[in-house]
């Protein structure tokens, strides 16, 4: 696979923390590419360096060494102006903990990204109602985060995360604080996304999420140790995974 048709690369990847002896190497020499519309699986135990990973791909963090690409352009090397503007453009975060603004409605939080990134506010708000529908909250719009179940405030934050059509979605642990039901809810939102095109790298501790992944990688210590193609994982759906990982 070339640069140009990868919608993420990372080559010989390095992010050390500390110095002298204390330096550690949470990410150590890690290659990846991600193709348009894959959904992609990281898994690991704890430490591993997972999100670490997840924060270098989307710009977050900086690399210590190692080469980062999004869409064939190179971006460990951009200003920091720069970067932000290629996060608002082409990349979506969905975190663990919601990250929503708790003094903005749920439609107001799924505006925000796409303001940010200088649309109006008519063509912020058309596109944060049909988000919230695609995602089942359209009567749920006008509901401040405090005022939404833990499944639904991830479901705003996975709209939002949309707001600006990103090339590509990064979700940390999205389902870590969600039940059964509420985690089933996202899955078929990911797979609607995947299904539509859309390219999803996800970093997460639960099997449910994993087993319904095009791709499952396996951590441990900074390195990546294993890269699987889940061929079933299309068709499987997502029936016979209530109760998996409990």
């Amino acid at each position: 696979m070339n640069v140009s048709s990868a919608v993420v690369r990372a080559c010989a990847l390095v992010k050390t923390h500390g110095q002298g002896q204390s330096r550690v190497r949470a990410v150590d020499e890690v290659d990846l590419e991600v193709p348009q519309g894959q959904m992609l699986a990281v898994m690991g135990p704890s430490g591993c360096g997972k999100s670490t990973v997840l924060h270098l791909l989307g710009g977050l963090e900086r690399p210590t060494d190692g080469e980062l690409w999004v869409a064939g352009r190179r971006i460990d090397t951009l200003s920091e102006r720069a970067l932000a503007r290629m996060r608002r453009r082409s990349v979506g975060f969905v975190f663990q903990a919601f990250h929503l603004v708790e003094e903005l409605s749920a439609a107001e939080n799924v505006e925000l990204p796409a303001l940010l990134a200088g649309r109006s506010r008519r063509q912020a708000g058309r596109r944060a109602s049909l988000l919230l529908e695609r995602v089942g909250l359209a009567g749920r719009a006008r509901h401040l985060p405090s005022q939404l179940s833990g499944g639904q405030r991830q479901r705003v934050a996975i709209a939002r995360a949309l707001a600006n059509d990103p090339l590509v979605v990064l979700a940390d642990e999205p389902t870590g604080n969600l039940d059964t039901a509420a985690t089933l809810d996202v899955l078929r939102i990911f797979e609607d996304l995947r299904s539509a095109g859309q390219t999803l790298v996800i970093v997460t501790h639960d099997e449910r999420v994993a087993a319904t992944a095009d791709r499952l990688v396996s951590m441990r210590d900074g390195m990546f140790v294993d890269d699987t193609w889940l061929a079933g994982s299309r068709t499987r759906g997502l029936g016979g995974l209530i109760g998996l990982g409990e």
